[in-house]
């Protein structure tokens, strides 16, 4: 049973691919940007095949003092930050409102292992949970605001939550890389380091090539 990687764009996928070194039990597919388009793609490739785990994998932001821009980040916890109601008293996720849950638990033993073996390599990597949103956080108070409403999160992508949803409906485990390119906040796209973030996605990528044969 071979190993499923979605990534939000083509850029993310090459990087993954040359960490992998074309690894003949991995395939590396472009998921499309956003949860939808994660979960759809994710769930179409899933039944095709089968396959033992899912990795949702590429770049994204990282919380100021939580994870730096160049270090990666393994989820512990995949959420839909903003699935839910915002009324004038504050925003209510789903699982508050009683209308489903917006949180994907890893298996701590996938986390540990991929962060052990990261860490073996040399690579700063973050543990916590990473939060899926449909609109990049551009703003200082929109930052301040999720990482209130999860407190310990380390990053923020637009593809996790969709991509584990769909691994979940099929019964295969999922895990959550991030190689972090921008700090989550005001939107200064100067400030991005876009391309290390896919070299450093590129060498976490070599490492989980090791870790899941």
């Amino acid at each position: 049973m071979r190993i499923l990687v979605m990534t939000a764009v083509a850029a993310e996928r090459e990087a993954v691919w040359r960490g992998l070194q074309g690894h003949p039990d991995y395939d590396v597919l472009v998921a499309g940007v956003g949860p939808v388009a994660a979960a759809v793609n994710t769930a179409k490739a899933l039944a095709t095949a089968e396959y033992r785990l899912v990795v949702s994998a590429g770049i994204g932001g990282g919380f100021p003092g939580q994870a730096e821009v160049g270090s990666l980040v393994v989820a512990s916890e995949i959420i839909a930050a903003d699935l839910g109601v915002q009324a004038p008293e504050g925003f209510s996720s789903l699982d508050e409102l009683d209308f489903g849950s917006t949180r994907i638990r890893v298996d701590a033993r996938l986390v540990s292992d991929v962060t052990e073996a990261l860490l073996a390599a040399r690579l700063p990597v973050k543990t916590g949970p990473v939060l899926t949103v449909s609109t990049v956080t551009g703003t200082a108070e929109s930052a301040t605001e999720l990482a209130a409403r999860v407190p310990g999160a380390v990053a923020e992508a637009m593809e996790g939550y969709g991509v584990a949803y769909a691994a979940r409906d099929h019964g295969v485990p999922v895990i959550e890389l991030r190689a972090i390119s921008n700090l989550v906040g005001p939107r200064e796209r100067t400030a991005w380091r876009i391309e290390e973030a896919l070299d450093v996605l590129e060498a976490a990528s070599a490492v989980l090539s090791g870790v899941f044969r």
